[in-house]
């Protein structure tokens, strides 16, 4: 088979093609449990202490709730299966881009490769940034910017400890995980064992089929990053057929943690004091401890956000160097330190563009929400994408070796299509004006992929 020439995902460090040289290649150090420890921690971010007031406000009762949250855990894991095959079949740290890229062409690569660098991995850097700056500041207060400065020391903390190498990241990685679980754990504990329930409250009304979008709007992108174990795919250190049982061992985990913990919350809360309290797990973990909980959750959360931002760094940074290998005048980016085992300049890069963001000042007073509607649109149009280009894949390349098949296909992959496609009109439909900026900025990306002269050369690749 014919690959790009900006093919990072190549089993030995031969040249590129003539006049191109030799960007480096990555070399196969992940362990099953550096996989499993960035989908978990990547998923379980800050989100899961937000978005649950946001899902209670729409979602009607209890029981809808809830099941939106497990229905959100199935859907993933049928997403995650889909991936999983694709990243067995085509190993690259360029994950989706270049899932794109074999499917649709280079101008479809760049185009996900500059939302990626543009919004999604970004701008979820500078937002996880500034929640740990929240959050930390009351505990280490720095003066009226102490937010701004602890955002801006966390992204060139997280963003430095990835330059200096895999292995320093991934075992970062590992830690923070255990203690983000660990973290989720106390608060279960305290909303199921030791805070008082809630009395019982009336159902809050809800209306109808577009309330159920918008809940699986907040679920789906709560459950959101599952894909980027795909990045990790020509780093595994064992076969990546093996990436589709740790992508659902890690799912399942996040599931199980997801609905514990909404449990604990309408527990204690009930759905009006879920619905009307943003700091839901503030509430959960005060009614249990009283004003000593305050601090508590503020360390429980800046440990979730610090380890949400430094999986965003090690997968943003693999798709900055990917997207750049295939733009000649952005090569510089696309270099991979061999005695690293690291695209440092990608992370440098996606660094500065994040402390820009950070440094362009506070979000909106519903900036979470605005966060969650920039974004949304422009994640799921990809998605689907992706999830179509399985069946591109299929048909053109029917003889290419995949370790891992997803099971049931066509039937999983269709209802991951679906669920993507739907939930691209839910984020149109359903929410405000942020979404209109990201399509915005996605079509600057449109302009840019035709100024930029991108780079078709193919050569054979074992």
């Amino acid at each position: 088979m014919t690959l790009p020439v900006a093919d990072v995902g190549r089993t030995h460090a031969q040249p590129s093609a003539a006049g191109q040289g030799d960007l480096g290649t990555p070399r196969r150090l992940l362990k099953d449990r550096d996989v499993l420890a960035l989908v978990i921690g990547i998923v379980v971010g800050a989100g899961i202490f937000r978005t649950p007031a946001l899902v209670a406000d729409v979602s009607g009762s209890g029981l809808i709730m809830l099941s939106a949250w497990a229905l959100g855990g199935v859907l993933s894991i049928i997403g995650a299966l889909c991936y999983a095959e694709l990243a067995s079949a085509y190993p690259h740290v360029g994950g989706d881009l270049h899932f794109l890229r074999r499917a649709y062409g280079p101008r479809t690569a760049f185009l996900y490769g500059w939302a990626r660098f543009s919004v999604i991995q970004t701008g979820s850097l500078a937002l996880l940034a500034y929640v740990y700056g929240d959050y930390i500041s009351t505990l280490i207060p720095l003066g009226p910017y102490s937010s701004a400065i602890h955002a801006l020391l966390l992204v060139v903390a997280v963003s430095g400890t990835n330059w200096l190498g895999v292995r320093v990241g991934a075992g970062a990685q590992s830690w923070l995980t255990g203690a983000e679980i660990a973290g989720l754990a106390a608060v279960i504990v305290a909303g199921l064992l030791i805070a008082p329930a809630a009395p019982t409250m009336p159902v809050v009304p809800s209306d109808g089929v577009g309330a159920i979008g918008l809940v699986m709007v907040f679920v789906l992108l709560t459950y959101g990053g599952w894909n980027e174990a795909a990045y990790l795919s020509a780093e595994v250190e064992k076969s990546p057929g093996r990436m589709g049982r740790l992508m659902v061992i890690g799912l399942g985990m996040v599931t199980v943690l997801y609905l514990l913990v909404n449990i604990a919350f309408l527990r204690v809360l009930g759905l009006s004091g879920m619905a009307g309290e943003d700091a839901v797990a503030a509430a959960v973990m005060d009614a249990a401890f009283g004003a000593s909980g305050a601090a508590l959750i503020s360390i429980i959360i800046a440990v979730a956000a610090v380890t949400s931002a430094n999986a965003t760094v090690i997968t943003g940074a693999r798709s900055t160097c990917a997207l750049a290998r295939t733009v000649p005048a952005l090569r510089w980016a696309g270099v991979w330190q061999r005695d690293r085992d690291t695209p440092g300049n990608a992370i440098l890069a996606q660094g500065a563009m994040a402390l820009a963001l950070v440094g362009a000042g506070a979000f909106a007073p519903d900036g979470f929400r605005l966060a969650v509607e920039y974004t949304a649109p422009v994640f799921w149009a990809f998605l689907l994408l992706v999830g179509l280009g399985l069946f591109v894949l299929r048909r053109r390349d029917p003889d290419r070796p995949r370790p891992f098949r997803v099971p049931l296909y066509p039937v999983l992959p269709a209802i991951f299509c679906a669920t993507s496609a739907y939930l691209l009109y839910s984020s149109l439909a359903y929410t405000g004006l942020g979404a209109l900026v990201g399509v915005a900025i996605l079509g600057l990306g449109v302009i840019m992929m035709f100024v930029f002269k991108l780079q078709t050369t193919t050569e054979e690749l074992d």
